[in-house]
């Protein structure tokens, strides 16, 4: 499990590199994609209604209710270190041993993006925005310590759906 870092932190190498992304990306949305979300969320939760489902129909409202106050406010930055021991996003700590694999996917303007798949069950994976970090270098670092997962090329397909309908 990943350690909380407190203000008694502990030394975990020297920092190789380092940089910050924000939290999620903020979409300039439309008018026009705000009437879209709008009467498909409508639809969907007519649809939950009819059928009876009301759980997704409740599923749904939240959703709407987390996209719009996700507009609302400016997303957070989020420090990101690679140091000799590990990774640190933000104040977690990840030994390189707790990480299965990772990959890159650079393929700008659109996706540049640093990915490493943990061996937590109950973490998928960890989604790093790269800026303007150069992938080369990271790579070359990381494949020391972190086996590299050859089999990705293109980005998740959540990540690929979310970054079009502009949702995160």
């Amino acid at each position: 499990m990943p350690q909380d870092l407190t203000k008694e932190q502990v030394n975990f190498g020297e920092v190789v590199y380092s940089w910050s992304f924000k939290e999620y990306e903020k979409h300039e949305r439309s008018s026009r994609w705000y009437w879209l979300a709008s009467i498909l969320g409508l639809a969907l939760v007519a649809y939950a209604f009819i059928s009876q489902n009301y759980l997704f129909g409740i599923i749904i409202v939240l959703f709407s209710i987390i996209i719009f106050l996700q507009d609302k406010n400016e997303p957070i930055e989020i420090p990101f270190a690679i140091v000799e021991t590990g990774i640190i996003v933000g104040n977690k700590y990840y030994r390189f041993s707790e990480l299965k694999d990772f990959w890159v996917i650079y393929n700008p303007p659109e996706v540049k993006v640093l990915y490493f798949g943990l061996k937590d069950v109950f973490k998928h994976r960890l989604h790093i925005p790269l800026g303007d970090i150069d992938p080369r270098l990271v790579h070359k670092y990381l494949s020391r310590f972190v086996t590299e997962n050859l089999e990705e090329e293109d980005e998740p397909f959540s990540d690929k759906m979310g970054r079009l309908l502009k949702l995160h």
